[in-house]
């Protein structure tokens, strides 16, 4: 039978009733293929360049060059990345930029700086009525930004961010509270809220030339500054109101549309801190992307516009799951560029590169056995289960067993040499020359879970190579089982479903 290992990430507050995850992997649906859906890795992190010393606090492209705030350092990047060093960016939080063509605003939750491109002049915003600004965006020649802590948005002036009006200023009071952001999407302003939304346009008046839609308000507010993006022709960000928070939201027209599912709104309330939350937005290969982290949980989630699925993108340090390393992210050089939140490095995703700057990426699939509602709860012995993969995917290299005339075979557990006696040894040795699928399961709805049972993906060219684990016992406890798919090889991963073969008893 096909067990469902496609699908998305999906683990409720009773991994009983759903336990599955899906990390560093995502689904794509075919329109014509062996199954309906696949599912491949997440890019890996190639290093193009090292900016000052971190963290990537905010990038932006303009006129060829990419600007990178890194620690409190703004920098110049040419095409090849050689980098020019231009001024002081306090803070040590996320930044919000934005460009009129030839001035770069860089808003620093308050203080702010304008760089003229044509000039090379660098400045802080000195206006004596300027009040600081926590994001920014531009709309018909206006720098649109909202003051700190409060619920005012302003305008600069026409195509000059470093002068402000005392008067360009107006309340976003649809709801009596604080505007927490703002973004500019199809020439109109979204001020979201603590507890709602609001949508401004430009009238063109003489005086503050921006006014309220009318009938475009909802009271869905904000939980994040640094959550709100634009995506696939619209904006999403993290929902919070009167009543709650932890939703995620696109908009549709001019409502909030919820997009999070219950597992990952279950994930987000065990957070506690939320409003750290970032998020950023890139396309590749057709699947438009929501990248959201939260810092305080060393977390990330992603939705997939392409899908409208759910996966995980993390780090592995020391045997755990992290956030992933990006923190922000550009569009550079014909590439998705992110960059870091921890040092000065900046990164390519790079589908064909499957590790993190040549640290280790893991990917994870974890699903129910048996289909939804097939379950009788009956005990079932499980003979085998074969992963419908792409396999032959390792790397040209030598083998050490090769060096030494050492056969290699394999057991259930790890790769041994034999010599007369069998010799155990590290499959670090042998990583990516002769990659290794783990599987593992459990037998009580995913609260614990058996060892790792390791089976070789085929060495290079090996493209009949069958993935098979045999003998793997009968469920008992609640007649159920979790299977758990993971690997850390530097391959490509490409699984287009599995074949679990099983056989009822009658107890």
């Amino acid at each position: 039978m096909k067990t469902p290992i496609l699908g998305q990430s999906y683990v409720v507050r009773s991994p009983n009733a759903a336990a599955a995850r899906l990390v560093n992997l995502y689904p794509e649906a075919l329109i014509e293929g062996k199954e309906a859906a696949y599912l491949q890795r997440c890019p890996g992190l190639r290093l193009v360049a090292t900016v000052g010393t971190g963290p990537i606090r905010g990038m932006w492209s303009l006129g060829g060059n990419l600007y990178v705030v890194s620690g409190t350092s703004l920098y110049k990047l040419t095409s090849t990345y050689a980098a020019t060093l231009i001024g002081t960016v306090i803070g040590t939080e996320p930044v919000s930029m934005s460009d009129n063509g030839t001035q770069l605003f860089v808003a620093a939750n308050g203080p702010s700086y304008i760089y003229n491109t044509s000039t090379g002049v660098f400045q802080q915003i000195s206006d004596p009525d300027f009040p600081g600004a926590v994001t920014v965006g531009f709309l018909d020649q206006y720098f649109v930004f909202n003051e700190p802590n409060s619920q005012r948005i302003w305008v600069t002036e026409l195509l000059d961010g470093t002068s402000v009006d005392p008067l360009d200023f107006a309340s976003a009071e649809g709801s009596p509270d604080g505007v927490v952001s703002l973004i500019v999407d199809h020439r109109e302003v979204w001020v979201l809220g603590t507890n709602s939304v609001e949508v401004w346009y430009n009238t063109g008046g003489p005086d503050f030339p921006l006014q309220r839609i009318q009938g475009a308000f909802n009271e869905i507010g904000c939980a994040a500054a640094y959550s709100v993006a634009k995506l696939d022709n619209t904006v999403f960000w993290l929902g919070a109101d009167a009543r709650g928070r932890g939703i995620v939201y696109r908009a549709n027209g001019y409502n909030g549309q919820r997009i999070s599912t219950h597992a990952v709104e279950f994930a987000i309330q065990g957070y506690g801190d939320i409003s750290d939350a970032i998020a950023y937005t890139y396309q590749q290969d057709g699947h438009s992307f929501y990248v959201l982290t939260f810092p305080s949980a060393n977390a990330t989630w992603v939705f997939d516009a392409a899908t409208q699925a759910w996966h995980e993108r993390a780090g592995w340090t020391n045997d755990q799951f992290t956030r992933h390393r990006s923190n922000c992210q550009a569009a550079f050089n014909s590439e998705v560029l992110v960059g870091d939140y921890a040092n000065g490095k900046i990164y390519a995703f790079d589908l064909d590169v499957y590790a993190d700057d040549g640290a280790v990426q893991k990917w994870l699939r974890s699903w129910r056995a048996l289909p939804p509602g097939q379950n009788n709860l009956k005990r079932t012995a499980h003979h085998s289960l074969q992963l419908d993969a792409e396999t032959g995917v390792g790397l040209n290299g030598v083998d050490p067993f090769d060096v030494f005339g050492y056969l290699l075979t394999e057991n259930d557990d790890f790769l041994v040499a034999e010599d007369g006696d069998k010799l155990i040894i590290s499959t670090a040795t042998v990583q990516g020359v002769n990659p290794q699928a783990m599987l593992r399961w459990s037998d009580d709805g995913g609260h614990t879970w058996s060892n790792e049972h390791w089976r070789s993906m085929g060495r290079i060219g090996e493209y009949g190579y069958r993935t098979i684990w045999r003998r793997l016992g009968m469920t008992v406890k609640l007649r159920d089982r979790v299977y758990e798919v993971s690997g850390t090889d530097p391959v490509k991963i490409a699984i287009m479903g599995a074949e679990l073969l099983i056989s009822p008893t009658d107890a």
